[in-house]
């Protein structure tokens, strides 16, 4: 029963079982046995009816390379039955990079810092009795005498959905009216989706809020979600704790753990479990301790392994905080943080483009980039310097001086306009610069597609048309008079040459004279560009907005989305003909305007145009080199007519005569793949 978690447990408390006293058992094991609460009942058995003489420990490595030549973590114990108390152990560690491409320590035992011989039963002071051989007296020293957070906080798993392809979405897949906002004073009425804590990537202080749950109606479809047998597959834990501000972590993953403030309005799940103040310490303090080197130094005495648990953060120990200055030095850092989220599309309180927030806005792209450049560095240097403080007051409290310092790696200051978090810290100063200017470009792209829609307006800022089936009608009752309109119809053509007056490329021009003016219009167009395509500077071929349009918007956008299109790109086979349409604006006779108004009256042109290289072909004034060219564009464009009018034949005319309903409740999964080959192919989507 001790070890029934694992069989690799059950060997470890069936070999001890085996011996006679002072008899050895010695096994590899997997290490989780040293630091999860699951094993805590072996674990405890172990150090209490034996000695470890020596182990070694090989942790698991997560970010890049293997532990041994396996992905996951592993233990050589050597376990003494019969407890001899005061008698010292031998324990030491071997990660990847003091092995060799075999796995071979470079010395052993690897002289590191976790190379230690201890005493065993001092890890029965630690609650859960982790195998933390490497901890000082002063990091244990930190749990004498205060309660921890079990005792003062409430420390709770959420919702299990059973389905979440079903009752899941990213918040930018549905309709805005049909999301109750944290923010909206209209509550939760009549409303289907709310805001859902899932856990994410590694993020200090605020973000990582993507997700919608579907909990119209209390919850009442996920709650009726049974097996065909009557079981209730769902698992709504703790519901009287939804909606409630508190504080959550990246509950998966290797590295540091990331706590964030969540502010009133969610609903939680299993794998985004959130921490309760109960009067003892406030939220705002709770995290600011739980980001700290303190907190990270002790919940390392627990979590070895993949997944930080609810168990290790009740374990940890709390004192009554001081508020006052502190408390203020947690909340700016919180609201940095929120601002920083919020600089992108993915932030539903998203509300210009960085480029656009300059301030005066300046006539020349670089001057405007410049600005917020300078912006983004001093926030995260003051960010860094934040962190510091709050790690230092910490390490005061704890009497930690000798064991830590209060320093913060650049590339651990989550602020998406840090490009050392945004892209690593492996690489140089330039090659951060050049990433982050490029991306700003695309971010700026995005916005004014987003423009082209309606999505977005220059004229105010946030979300315009964000509702199924708003029309362009919809946006002029709210913008009168648009300093830049939306597309008519919903159908933007993304084409190599200037088919259309309303093409893609031509509307991004637009946008930029609009946005910048037309005086240094030329001068901003090859800031612009050069910041998307670096090797323009070098003498390459130069690459165009049209270039970045025709391969490689729809690829950032997809990526941006989180494979989740808001945006769909009708597609022919080999791409000679792409029109973007907005989901959010489809309706069921969408299909037939592509049709009709774009591919057909493109097959016209090129057509028209393949009659007028025949004349040239065919002119007795022409030269031989026109001629040839002219056959030879020919044959190409004539390659493209029978590309077309398989698309047409095969796809389009079909699905336009099906006149398609789509419902956004249903996501991007469901709804985009009811099109077919019609749509560009997206790897994670259409499969």
């Amino acid at each position: 029963p001790d070890s029934r978690a694992d069989v690799f447990a059950a060997f470890l408390e069936r070999g001890v079982d085996l011996v006679i006293q002072q008899g050895i058992s010695a096994l590899v094991t997997m290490e989780s046995w040293m630091f999860l609460s699951s094993f805590e009942r072996v674990r405890k058995r172990i150090l209490q009816d034996t000695r470890i003489i020596a182990l070694l420990h090989m942790p698991y490595l997560g970010r890049g390379g293997t532990s041994m030549g396996i992905n996951f973590g592993t233990a050589a114990s050597v376990l003494e039955k019969g407890s001899r108390p005061g008698r010292p152990s031998h324990f030491s560690s071997v990660r990847y990079f003091e092995t060799d491409e075999h796995g071979v320590p470079f010395e052993f035992p690897v002289r590191n810092d976790r190379l230690r011989v201890a005493n065993a039963r001092r890890f029965e002071t630690i609650p859960g009795s982790p195998i933390a051989y490497w901890a000082s007296e002063a990091l244990v020293s930190c749990f004498e005498g205060r309660k921890t957070f079990g005792e003062v906080a409430d420390v709770k798993q959420g919702l299990a959905t059973a389905d979440d392809d079903r009752f899941l979405r990213l918040w930018h897949e549905i309709s805005r009216s049909r999301m109750a906002m944290p923010s909206d004073a209209g509550g939760r009425d009549g409303k289907k989706w709310f805001p859902f804590n899932k856990g994410g990537e590694f993020r200090r202080w605020f973000g990582n809020q993507l997700f919608v749950v579907n909990w119209e109606n209390d919850g009442k479809e996920i709650k009726n979600f049974r097996d065909e047998n009557g079981r209730q597959k769902s698992r709504p834990q703790n519901t009287s704790y939804y909606f409630r501000s508190g504080v959550t972590w990246n509950q998966t993953g290797s590295g540091i753990a990331s706590f964030r403030f969540v502010p009133d309005g969610f609903v939680f799940a299993h794998i985004g479990s959130m921490l309760f103040d109960k009067g003892y310490s406030s939220n705002q303090l709770n995290l600011g301790f739980l980001n700290s080197k303190v907190a990270t130094s002790l919940l390392d005495l627990f979590s070895q392994t993949l997944g930080l648990e609810i168990g290790h953060i009740k374990n940890l120990p709390c004192d009554p905080w001081r508020e006052g200055a502190h408390r203020a030095i947690i909340e700016k850092m919180v609201t940095q943080s929120k601002d920083d989220w919020d600089t992108w599309e993915h932030s539903w309180e998203f509300q210009q483009a960085s480029l656009l927030r300059a301030n005066g806005r300046p006539e020349l792209v670089a001057k405007a980039y410049g600005e917020v450049r300078s912006i983004w560095r001093d926030s995260a240097k003051e960010m860094k310097n934040l962190e510091e403080e709050n790690n230092r007051r910490f390490i005061e409290m704890f009497g930690l001086g000798g064991e830590l310092t209060c320093n913060v790696p650049i590339a651990e200051i989550s602020l998406s306009t840090n490009p050392a978090y945004r892209y690593g810290s492996d690489k140089s100063e330039p090659e951060l610069e050049s990433l982050l200017l490029a991306d700003t470009m695309r971010e700026f792209i995005s916005y004014a597609v987003g423009c082209m829609f309606g999505r977005y307006s220059l004229d105010e800022p946030g979300l315009i048309l964000a509702n199924q089936g708003e029309t362009a009608e919809d946006y002029r009752r709210r913008i009168p008079e648009p300093s830049f309109p939306p597309d008519e119809d919903n159908v933007i053509p993304v084409l190599d040459g200037d088919w259309f007056s309303d093409d893609i490329s031509e509307r991004f021009k637009k946008f930029l004279k609009v946005t910048f003016g037309t005086e240094h219009y030329e001068e901003n167009l090859t800031f612009l560009e050069n910041g998307l395509y670096p090797e323009n500077l070098q003498g390459k071929r130069r690459k165009t907005v049209r270039d970045y349009f025709l391969k490689e918007f729809y690829e950032h956008h997809v990526k941006m989305y989180k494979k989740r299109p808001i945006y769909w790109l009708f597609s022919s086979p080999k791409g000679t003909f792409n029109a973007l349409i907005y989901m959010h604006r489809y309706r069921p006779d969408t299909v037939s305007l592509v049709l009709n108004e774009y591919l057909r009256e493109f097959q016209a042109k090129i057509a028209a145009k393949i009659e007028h290289l025949q004349t040239v072909a065919t002119s007795g004034s022409a030269t031989a080199a026109a001629k040839g060219k002219a056959l030879k564009e020919i044959t190409a464009l004539k390659k493209n007519l029978k590309e077309l009018a398989d698309y047409e034949r095969d796809v389009l005319y079909p699905l336009a005569a099906r006149q398609l309903e789509i419902d956004l409740d249903d996501g991007v999964k469901v709804n985009y793949n009811k099109f077919g080959k019609a749509l560009k192919k997206v790897v994670g989507l259409t499969e």
